[in-house]
């Protein structure tokens, strides 16, 4: 390749300026601690490289076409560990935490060689979920039409569904399809799911020994009411929660008469037409795309814009109603996968609670990195230098070489700070690393910047075998994660741990 060409090449992000990652209007993310020495650990693993853009139906040879498939990430205009468990609920030095946090991982990758052979002689499939327990009540379903529910006829129109406040009735699936590797529960399993019903049923939920349950993930079966609880949305007294549950609704639809006519207002129009470009944009698909989904994010979205006008809507915000509205509605559809399931067959009463408790919790969360959707995204960029001080101190050589190649850490961490890993990793493990993230403080804003170095040291391999700007570019917005599981989020939050720990001395201006 001759040099006039590879200068072009390495001018490309300079003579396009509208076309990097970083100018996306708003950004959210945090700000996080710098960064001290040592360790990348044993996170180095061989994967396939195969492609994880779905849509993609030729080979991309040029890091520009590369760019327009994925221009969505940044249009300018248009199981479970008890040891490690244990660590992040007690005091502990550095070396015991080093020393036992590296078990873990190589207990990981112990299993992992162990099925090696399994995995080779046929092809990854997630667990079928055939299993499950049938309680007293039974799902109910109804043609319910997309357009919003009236909260004056829903009854006459549809029967109505009783509300769930602790443990939800339902069709109990004892495997979780999003966490667990098998489709019948271990014996350490149940033992969970006993310790999480425990919690939940007494009169006030101890919601500091529910983090620390939650951290090494939530079965499915109570995750729903653990994350409302987690999240702030309901209040730890059982006796309370029917009425903030009712007291939130009514509020929520209170927004959607007073505002959501005001979308074809000149003031608001640009806003909503975002919402309806960015929505058809997200996964999965065969779920976002059904006309009462898409109508529900397109209200809360627009609700929380109109609420929020310092910072507006901002691209990525839709991507956070996904988890929240998976997760709240596998309340009502037993062991069915949510990707195949027909929203506009539940009632409407219960399309009227999954929509306020999707909004509701999107908007705790949000309020936790509201900082980062003020004017030039300061708290975006600090977070994106904080990740470029922390990885030259965790892999010198994996920095060394980006910096070589001329790769910005912006040209590929501002989607992952952006939509918090969401576009890089499968719906089931943003969920599954959820869990954690809800269990720690400042998970979403703090604790992402370690796994987001985790995640980067992973595939020092594949990193250090491109040998150029434009290869290191895709392979950094493509990571061959379509087969991941709960076993890669585990060593992931496992090494993101012991790298906070490690650095949690950090000073504080990277925490603001």
């Amino acid at each position: 390749m001759d040099m006039a060409s590879d200068t072009g090449r390495k001018q490309f992000w300079k003579r396009n300026t509208s076309k990097v990652p970083g100018s996306i209007q708003h950004v959210y993310g945090a700000q996080h601690p710098p960064l001290d020495p040592l360790l990348h650990g044993n996170m180095a693993k061989t994967a396939p490289k195969a492609p994880t853009t779905p849509v993609k139906s030729k080979k991309i040879t040029t890091f520009q076409e590369f760019e327009n498939n994925t221009s969505d990430a940044w249009d300018p205009g248009d199981d479970d560990d008890d040891e490690l468990l244990t660590i992040a609920t007690e005091n502990l030095n550095t070396e015991v935490v080093m020393e036992t946090a590296n078990r873990v991982i190589q207990n990981h990758s112990k299993l992992q060689e162990k099925h090696k052979l399994k995995e080779e002689e046929k092809p990854i499939q997630f667990p079928e979920l055939s299993l499950f327990i049938n309680v007293d009540s039974k799902m109910i379903k109804s043609a319910s039409e997309s357009q919003l529910p009236s909260s004056t006829d829903s009854g006459t129109r549809k029967a109505s569904f009783q509300r769930q406040q602790s443990v939800p009735h339902q069709s109990v699936i004892p495997a979780d399809q999003y966490t667990c590797g098998t489709s019948v529960l271990t014996e350490r399993e149940v033992f969970r799911m006993d310790k999480f019903k425990q919690l939940l049923a007494g009169p006030n939920t101890d919601l500091d020994e529910l983090r620390k349950l939650s951290w090494s993930g939530i079965p499915n079966q109570v995750r729903s009411i653990t994350w409302k609880l987690l999240s702030g949305y309901l209040p730890a007294n059982v006796e309370r929660r029917e009425g903030t549950l009712q007291r939130k609704q009514k509020e929520y639809f209170a927004f959607i008469e007073q505002y959501y006519d005001s979308r074809n207002d000149d003031a608001n129009q640009s806003t909503y037409r975002q919402i309806l470009i960015d929505i058809p944009r997200m996964s999965p698909e065969s779920l976002i795309l059904q006309p009462t989904v898409k109508e529900i994010f397109e209200r809360i979205l627009f609700i929380w814009a109109i609420r929020h006008p310092a910072s507006g809507y901002v691209q990525g915000i839709n991507d956070l109603v996904t988890p929240f509205f998976v997760v709240f509605i596998g309340d009502y559809i037993g062991a069915e996968e949510v990707e195949n399931f027909d929203v506009s067959s539940l009632p409407e009463e219960v399309l009227r609670n999954i929509e306020a408790d999707s909004y509701w919790c999107m908007s705790k969360l949000l309020d936790g990195i509201q900082d980062n959707y003020t004017f030039a995204q300061p708290g975006i960029q600090r977070k994106v230098k904080a990740l470029e001080e922390l990885v030259s101190r965790i892999d010198e050589q994996v920095h060394r070489h980006l910096h070589q190649y001329e790769v910005e850490y912006l040209q590929f961490a501002f989607r992952w700070m952006n939509n918090l890993l969401m576009r890089e990793v499968p719906l089931r493990c943003t969920i599954r690393l959820w869990d954690t993230y809800q269990s720690e403080p400042e998970g979403f804003s703090h604790f992402h910047l370690y796994v987001c170095a985790a995640f980067l040291v992973r595939w020092r391999k594949e990193i250090l075998e491109e040998r150029d700007f434009q290869s290191l570019l895709i392979l950094l917005q493509n990571l061959p994660t379509m087969h991941w599981g709960n076993e890669d989020i585990s060593v992931l939050l496992a090494e993101a741990y012991r790298l906070k720990f490690v650095f949690a001395d950090a000073p504080n201006h990277y925490k603001k």
